[in-house]
C-alpha cells in the first residue's frame, strides 16, 4: 500500500502513526503513514511521494524509559502513565514589537489605574494562532488545561479550550521569567519609533508604572543586557538570578501537573518558563536555556511514566500555522 508523505526542506515535522497503526491492525490492513512538515515560508512549496509500505511503520515507539530522566515528582508515583501537550502563547504586541515581555500581566480594569494601556496582550495575529490550536488540537481528548494568569496566555488558553467541559486552571508557577527592569525594553530589533514601556518602581505600597519613550535595554544597561543574552544562567539583579528562580518555579509546575488526576493535560505559557519546562523535564540547568526554542503557538509533547519521568515526543511542531493539520497522537 502506497503512503503520501509530505516533505520539504524544513526540519520541523510531525509524526502521525500510532493511530493510524492501531485501526489498521485491527482491520488487517497496512497503516498509512502521515508526516506533516512545517514551512518557514510560505513561498516555499511542499511536496508529495510516495513510500511503498507493506506492513510495518517506517519508525518505532520506544519501549521504556525508565530513569532516562529524573524523576519531577520527587519519586512520588502518579496514579497512571500521562502525556503533557505544552502551548506558547499567540502573538503579543510585545513581541511584535521586540520588547523584553513582563511578568506580571495587569488586568484591562487596573492598567489606567496603574498609567497604562498598553501592556502585552494578544494582536490579531496571535488570535489567529491560537484559533489555529484550537483547530489542530480539537481530536486531543483534555483532561484539563493548565494555564498561566497572565494575559497572553490567559486568553490563548480561554481560545483554545473554548466549548470543552474539563477544567481550565490558571497557576502562578506558570509565570513568564521575571527580568525586573529589563522588562518592556526594546531588544534592539525594532524600528526606530517611540514606543511606550513600563518603568517598575518597587515600593511597600506596591508596583507603580510610569509611561515613558521606550528605549533600548542595550543601550541603557549594556551590561546586564549583555549577560541576559549570552549568558542568561548568570544574570542577576540584587543578588536574585531569574533563571535560578523560574528553573523552581518550572518544577512546581510540573509536580502539580503530574499529581492531578487525569492522563493527558494541556499547558499554555510563556517562552522563558517553557523553556524552563522543557529543560528540567530533560534533566537539563538553566545553563541550557537557549538549547530550546518555541515559536508562538508552537506545541511541545511529553510522555511521563507513573515515577514521573519523561519522554519528549515532539519539540515546537508548527505545522498548524501553515496548514490545516489536525493532530492525533
Amino acid at each position: 500500500m502506497a503512503c503520501g508523505i509530505l516533505s520539504s526542506t524544513t526540519h520541523l515535522c510531525s509524526i502521525s502513526t500510532a493511530n493510524s497503526w492501531r485501526y489498521h491492525k485491527l482491520q488487517g490492513q497496512p497503516p498509512t503513514l502521515r508526516i506533516h512538515c512545517s514551512n518557514p515560508s510560505p513561498d516555499i512549496p511542499l511536496t508529495s511521494d510516495k513510500v511503498q509500505n507493506n506492513s510495518l511503520p517506517m519508525t518505532g515507539g520506544a519501549f521504556d524509559f525508565k530513569r532516562a530522566t529524573t524523576s519531577l515528582t520527587d519519586d512520588e508515583l502518579i496514579s497512571s502513565p500521562k502525556r503533557v501537550t505544552l502551548v506558547r502563547h499567540g502573538l503579543s504586541t510585545w513581541n511584535e514589537e521586540s520588547r523584553i515581555q513582563d511578568s506580571v500581566g495587569i488586568p484591562s480594569s487596573e492598567r489606567k489605574k496603574k498609567g497604562s494601556s498598553n501592556m502585552s496582550v494578544l494582536t490579531e495575529t496571535g488570535i489567529r494562532q491560537a484559533e489555529r490550536c484550537k483547530k489542530a488540537l480539537a481530536n486531543i481528548p483534555f483532561d484539563g488545561c493548565f494555564s498561566s494568569p497572565i494575559s497572553r496566555a490567559k486568553s490563548t488558553a480561554e481560545i483554545i479550550w473554548q466549548g470543552r467541559e474539563e477544567p481550565l486552571v490558571f497557576i502562578d508557577s506558570l509565570k513568564e521569567a521575571h527580568l525586573f527592569f529589563l522588562e518592556g525594553m526594546k531588544n534592539g530589533q525594532s524600528p526606530r519609533f517611540h514606543l511606550l514601556f513600563m518603568l517598575k518602581y518597587y515600593a511597600l505600597e506596591g508596583i507603580i508604572y510610569l509611561n515613558l519613550k521606550a528605549v533600548d535595554a542595550k543601550q541603557i544597561y549594556p551590561k546586564e543586557y549583555t549577560t541576559w543574552r549570552e549568558d542568561p544562567a548568570s544574570f542577576q539583579v540584587n543578588g536574585i538570578y531569574p533563571l535560578r528562580k523560574v528553573w523552581g518555579t518550572a518544577r512546581e509546575a510540573w509536580k502539580e501537573i503530574l499529581l492531578t488526576p487525569g492522563e493527558h493535560f494541556l499547558v499554555v505559557t510563556h517562552k522563558s518558563i517553557l523553556r524552563a519546562l522543557i529543560c528540567t523535564a530533560l534533566g537539563l540547568g538553566p545553563e541550557r536555556f537557549r538549547a530550546t526554542d518555541v515559536n508562538n503557538g508552537g506545541i511541545t509533547v511529553f510522555k511521563f511514566n507513573p515515577r514521573g519521568e519523561a519522554m519528549l515526543q515532539n519539540l515546537n511542531m508548527t505545522s498548524h500555522m501553515y496548514s490545516d493539520h489536525v493532530y492525533l497522537y
